[in-house]
């Protein structure tokens, strides 16, 4: 099993609008349907207005690999490129 926390720091004032466009795109929806998926949440951190935190779960580190080359994480890294400040990567 493979356990991500995911750090976004968006730019100043964008963590509404990164979240929304991420939910508008179905990023998530894709992203849960995918084989291997356990868990796939996004959460605001209540200290941070900047901070969107996303908890990914997968079943094996082959699943979470195909994960990464579907069209849906494309388009998160398009609008990472526009929305976020720095990503950081923590594998519980």
């Amino acid at each position: 099993m493979i356990v991500l926390n995911v750090k976004y720091t968006t730019r100043p004032g964008m963590r509404q609008a990164f979240y929304d466009i991420l939910k508008k795109e179905g990023i998530g929806e894709a992203s849960r349907a995918e084989d291997g998926c356990i868990l796939y949440d996004y959460a605001f951190d209540p200290d941070d207005p900047d901070l969107l935190r996303l908890f990914e779960v997968w079943e094996d580190a082959e699943k979470q690999k195909i994960h990464t080359s579907t069209p849906h994480f494309s388009r998160l890294g398009e609008l990472k490129a526009e929305y976020v400040e720095n990503v950081s990567l923590e594998q519980l």
